[in-house]
C-alpha cells in the first residue's frame, strides 16, 4: 500500500513538473475599433496579430504569446490609460499598431517609462524616430517623411511644380504637410499655401474652394482614413481634376480606394509600403487574411502588425526569457537581427527604431483596367529602403546623437 502511495506521489509530481507552463508574453493590439481608422486598422489588425501568433507557433520555440486588444477611440488620454493598465495590471510586454499619431506619441512615452516594447505599425509621424525616438520604439510600416518624400518627388517629375495642402489639424497631418513641403522644396517645387481641416471632417466644400482658388497644379491631401475618403469624393464632385488640378493622397490605403470606387479614384497617385498583389508571398497571405476578415483585403497597416509581431517573436525566441520582458532588451535584439518576412521582404531596424524596407509608388487603375475587387493599383516605381526613409542623422533622434558621441 505504501509503495502504491509513493508511486502515486511520484507520478503526481512528474505530472506537475511536466505541466509547468511555458513562459508567457502578452501583446496588446491598441487600435481604432470603431472610428475613422477602423477599416485600415481595427478588427483587421487584431486578426493579423492572431495570424502572426498562429503562423510563428511560439509554443514550439518554448514560450507562449497571448493577444489582447482595445479601442483607443483616437483619444490620447484613453490610449495612455489603456497602456498604463496593460503594463501595470495585466503584465503586457508589448503594444502594437496604434493608429493616430497623437495617441502613439502618448503611448510611446509610457512604453519608454515602463521599459516595454512599442511596435508602431499604423501611426505616421516621423517624430517617433526623430525628436521623440526612444529605446523601446520600433516604427515599422511607413512615416510622414517617407510618404511625403516619395510622393512629392514622383509628382514633381511628372510636372506638378506648385502645391497646395489640405491638412487634417492634428499631429499626423501637421507632420505629413511639414515633411512633404520640405520634399517639394528640395525637388524644386513651390508650396502656394495650405488649409487646416478639423479631424474627422465631413464637409470639405470650403477647403476645396480654397484649394481651387490657389490655382496650384497639385492639391495634396495630408490626411488619412475617413478624412481622405470624404475629401476624394467631394473633390470629384467639385470637378477639381476636371479643372486641371492633380489630386494627390499623401496617405491612402487600398480600403479607401475600395470605399471610394475606381470611377472616382482613378488616376490618384499614392505611396504604400505593402500591396496584396506584389508577389506570391503577399498574395498567399492576403488571401488567407481576406478569408478571415469578411473578404476584405489587408491594408499596409494590418500587414505591418503581422510583420512586426513576427520579428518581435523571432527576437523573443533568440533572447534569454528573463531579459525578454524588458523592452530595451527585446528591441535591441530586434535591431540586431535582419528583418525578413513574406510581406515586406528583407530589411533592417536602425538605431533610431526606423524599420527599413522598400516603398512603392502606385497609380489607381481605371475601372476598365481592373480585373475585379481589390485589383486597384498599377506599380509606377519601387523606392529602395535606403532611399525611401529619412537619413538617420537628419531626424534629430537623441539616441543617434548619443551613439555618435560614443
Amino acid at each position: 500500500m505504501k509503495s502504491i502511495f509513493a508511486l502515486a506521489i511520484l507520478y503526481g509530481g512528474m505530472c506537475a513538473a511536466h505541466a509547468d507552463p511555458l513562459p508567457l508574453f502578452r501583446i496588446g493590439v491598441l487600435t481604432d475599433q470603431s472610428g475613422l481608422y477602423a477599416d485600415i486598422t481595427g478588427p483587421g489588425s487584431v486578426e493579423a496579430a492572431r495570424m502572426a501568433v498562429e503562423d510563428f507557433n511560439p509554443e514550439a520555440k518554448g514560450f507562449r504569446v497571448e493577444v489582447l486588444s482595445a479601442d483607443h477611440l483616437n483619444k490620447p488620454d484613453i490610449g495612455a490609460a489603456i497602456a498604463r493598465r496593460w503594463f501595470d495590471v495585466e503584465h503586457v510586454d508589448a503594444i502594437v499598431d496604434v493608429p493616430t499619431s497623437s495617441v502613439a506619441l502618448a503611448v510611446s512615452n509610457i512604453a519608454s517609462e515602463k521599459d516595454k516594447a512599442f511596435l508602431i505599425a499604423s501611426a505616421g509621424t516621423s517624430d517617433l524616430t526623430g525628436k521623440n525616438c526612444t529605446r523601446t520604439n520600433v516604427h515599422w510600416t511607413y512615416d510622414t517623411w517617407a510618404l511625403g518624400n516619395s510622393t512629392a518627388r514622383a509628382v514633381i517629375k511628372q510636372g506638378g511644380q506648385s502645391w497646395y495642402f489640405l491638412t487634417t489639424d492634428y499631429a499626423f497631418g501637421h507632420a505629413l504637410e511639414r515633411d512633404a513641403s520640405e520634399a517639394v522644396a528640395k525637388a524644386g517645387g513651390k508650396v502656394l499655401g495650405h488649409v487646416l481641416a478639423p479631424f474627422q471632417s465631413t464637409d470639405y466644400s470650403s477647403y476645396l474652394l480654397q484649394a481651387q482658388g490657389s490655382r496650384a497644379q497639385v492639391v495634396a491631401l495630408a490626411n488619412s482614413g475617413g478624412d481622405t475618403i470624404n475629401a476624394i469624393k467631394q473633390a470629384s464632385e467639385f470637378g477639381l481634376t476636371e479643372g486641371g488640378q492633380k489630386l494627390v493622397a499623401l496617405l491612402a490605403f487600398v480600403s479607401d480606394i475600395h470605399s471610394v470606387g475606381l470611377k472616382v479614384a482613378q488616376g490618384l497617385t499614392l505611396t504604400e509600403a505593402f500591396y496584396w498583389d506584389l508577389n506570391d508571398g503577399t498574395r498567399a497571405w492576403s488571401k488567407r487574411f481576406a478569408a478571415r476578415n469578411g473578404g476584405r483585403y489587408p491594408t499596409m497597416d494590418q500587414a505591418g502588425v503581422y510583420a512586426s509581431m513576427l520579428h518581435w517573436m523571432k527576437a523573443l525566441a533568440a533572447l534569454d526569457k528573463d531579459k525578454a520582458h524588458h523592452g530595451t532588451d527585446i528591441v535591441a535584439q530586434m535591431k540586431a537581427m535582419p528583418t525578413d518576412d513574406p510581406l515586406f521582404g528583407h530589411g533592417s531596424i536602425r538605431a533610431d527604431g526606423r524599420t527599413i524596407h522598400d516603398l512603392y509608388l502606385f497609380q489607381v487603375k481605371s475601372p476598365a483596367e481592373s480585373k475585379g475587387a481589390y485589383d486597384y493599383y498599377k506599380l509606377l516605381d519601387t523606392i529602395p529602403g535606403d532611399q525611401a526613409f529619412r537619413p538617420m542623422p537628419d531626424g534629430g533622434c537623441p539616441l543617434v546623437a548619443h551613439t555618435a558621441a560614443k
